[in-house]
């Protein structure tokens, strides 16, 4: 969603904000703002559209100080539009306030100032928090805060100054992501550690309804009660050159050729003397062997990466798995009892329908465990075990290599319940295991040959609709490689199981239609053949993407055939999701868009 930022200390603070800004943009970049306080006056200067334009605005003026806070914006109430854009500021300019997150009850909030006076200059909900401190401000800031906080309903990360207070920064946070950055007579707020990466290593990770009052020398961590909270402080490690580009034209693709390395770092940990050892994972041996049911939790692409463990899972530990759209869980009235466990997949741990979803399975009695990617996310603290998938840092909003490390996490998980189960013989367990590690150098062969898939995007960038057709592990695979073309290329695009193309999807295949079909399980090999043939009959062009032994039967019946490695089938999805990335990334740069900013999309929701 919307990214903040907020700075207190020595420094000009502006270069800080927008520099903070340009590593937030992938949260929400409708539009842009920062407010300074200098002289006991607080400037803000807002606009819509990309960061850029609030640059070039800012080149225009004199604003300096020691103290400010930015945002950039995903749009939820109120249209883009230089009005509605952050920072809002109180009717009488002593406040101004930055917001991630949805005020549910901002409706009677804005009446009930209005009542009181308060006038209103733009549509969003955000503007009835900047009012309503200022209503409860009483010479306290930090109180009005809290009280203000005890007012509203609904998820939000705030960021709060005062020109009364030139000395003080106050942040909030409850559903919505929010870090305080530690720095030498300096401190940081921001939505995500990349905004603060190259100027500190140590953070503290605000937990929901707690408040913090921050000083150029202090950050003080109160929950609503008032009572000081003590936390520890955390160090990030991540290198800051893997939130840059590193000479790449786009984050996608940087993030692409990531791939083995990132799936490289999620197994390679986890297997010790031949053995699955997972970290932060301490479920018990009795716990496995008596599950009755594993619930698997996500939105999107996570969601994608949860049916592929459904196979994997089932298959290998024999254990029952249900795949829920996080939006839709609380929802159905779902049967869950202590004696199943949830698997929640998020990237960022921040996805708030999967978070809400996870606290009703909890709430439920359902163990938890939790595959995220951003060590210390509330999903991940709120999770009774956590597999971190060590991606790094993604910035492009079309997740890639998180997902392959989502995969490969799955894979691991799978075959430490199927171990504890009994379910394998040892020598099948270390044939697996092997076949494992073999992973990332499997992706990187898939690298090398990218060319030929950057030239069928060339040929094919101006389709209309295309399809992804797959049985099993395929048809999930499919249904990845479809929301990744639709994400980034806005080609109107669908998956379908290859044995439903008869019921009413074949009506839609006629002359010239791209079809892009997954053939990487041996024994579904004839029966997609077979769709193909109906597929080619109708007009339509076939994309195969299939193993290499299987290269020549399968070059008999599509156009063009995209080949992976040989590897037993069941680990096909790590490897075969890599061309369908790269083919979405090329159509996207073919057709000039913004590939790591696509058009209505964030890469962290954190409103429902």
């Amino acid at each position: 969603m919307c990214g903040i930022v907020g700075y207190i200390g020595k420094r000009d603070v502006t270069p800080v904000i927008v520099n903070g800004l340009k590593k937030l943009e992938y949260r929400g970049y409708d539009s842009a703002g920062i407010a300074i306080l200098n002289d006991n006056v607080i400037s803000v200067v807002k606009t819509k559209g990309r960061l850029t334009t609030l640059e070039e605005k800012l080149s225009n003026k004199k604003l300096s100080g020691n103290l400010g806070i930015g945002h950039t914006r995903w749009a939820t109430h109120g249209e883009p539009n230089d009005i509605n854009s952050h920072p809002h500021l109180s009717n009488n300019g002593n406040i101004a306030v930055v917001h991630n997150g949805i005020i549910e009850n901002y409706i009677q909030l804005k009446n009930f100032l209005i009542g009181k006076g308060y006038k209103f200059v733009s549509d969003t909900d955000t503007e009835v928090i900047a009012h309503l401190i200022d209503y409860n401000y009483k010479g306290d800031l930090l109180k009005a805060v809290m009280n203000t906080m005890n007012d509203v309903e609904g998820a939000y990360a705030l960021g709060v100054i005062c020109s009364e207070y030139p000395d003080r920064l106050i942040a909030a946070r409850k559903d919505s992501p929010l870090i305080v950055g530690l720095g030498e007579n300096e401190n940081f707020i921001a939505s995500d550690i990349p905004a603060i990466l190259e100027y500190t290593r140590d953070i503290y990770i605000l937990e929901d309804k707690e408040v913090v009052c921050i000083t150029a020398d202090s950050a003080e961590i109160y929950n609503l009660l008032g009572e000081r909270v003590y936390r520890d402080v955390f160090h990030v490690d991540w290198d800051v050159s893997s939130a840059e580009k590193g000479g790449y034209e786009h984050f996608m693709i940087k993030e692409i050729c990531e791939e083995p390395g990132a799936i490289k770092a999620t197994i390679s940990p986890r297997i010790q003397n031949n053995q699955i050892v997972l970290d932060k994972v301490d479920i018990s041996d009795e716990f496995i062997k008596n599950c009755e049911k594993i619930n698997i939790i996500a939105c999107g692409t996570a969601y994608h990466a949860g049916v592929v463990g459904k196979y994997v899972i089932e298959k290998l530990a024999r254990i029952p798995v249900e795949v829920d759209v996080a939006s839709e869980f609380r929802y159905r009235d779902p049967i869950i009892n202590e004696n199943q466990l949830t698997i929640v997949i998020s990237q960022s741990g921040e996805t708030l329908d999967t978070l809400m979803a996870m606290r009703e399975a909890k709430k439920r009695g359902s163990r938890i465990i939790a595959i995220v990617n951003v060590v210390g996310s509330s999903i991940a603290r709120e999770a009774d075990d956590v597999l971190y998938t060590w991606a790094g840092p993604e910035i492009a909003v079309a997740s890639t290599k998180a997902y392959n490390t989502q995969l490969a996490a799955m894979y691991l998980f799978a075959l430490y319940l199927a171990q504890k189960r009994g379910e394998l013989s040892e020598e099948s367990y270390q044939n697996y295991i092997a076949e494992l590690q073999k992973l990332p150098l499997k992706v990187e062969e898939v690298l090398v040959e990218r060319e030929l898939i950057q030239k069928f995007a060339y040929e094919h960038f101006n389709a209309k609709s295309v399809f992804f057709v797959g049985r099993s592990l395929d048809y999930a695979l499919s249904m990845e490689g479809s929301l990744k073309l639709k994400e980034i290329s806005y080609i109107h695009s669908e998956a379908y199981a290859g044995g439903e193309l008869k019921h009413g999807t074949i009506a839609l295949i006629e002359e010239g239609t791209l079809v892009i079909c997954s053939l990487t399980q041996d024994h579904l090999m004839e029966k997609m053949i077979s769709n193909i043939r109906e597929i080619k009959a109708r007009g339509g062009v076939v994309l195969a993407i299939t193993t290499r032994k299987n290269e020549e039967e399968i070059k008999k019946v599509a156009d063009v055939v995209i080949t992976i490695p040989d590897m037993d089938n069941i680990f096909a999805p790590v490897v075969a999701v890599t061309p369908m990335q790269l083919f979405a990334y090329y159509v996207s740069v073919m057709k000039g868009n913004d590939v790591d900013k696509p058009r209505n999309l964030a890469k962290s929701v954190t409103v429902e």
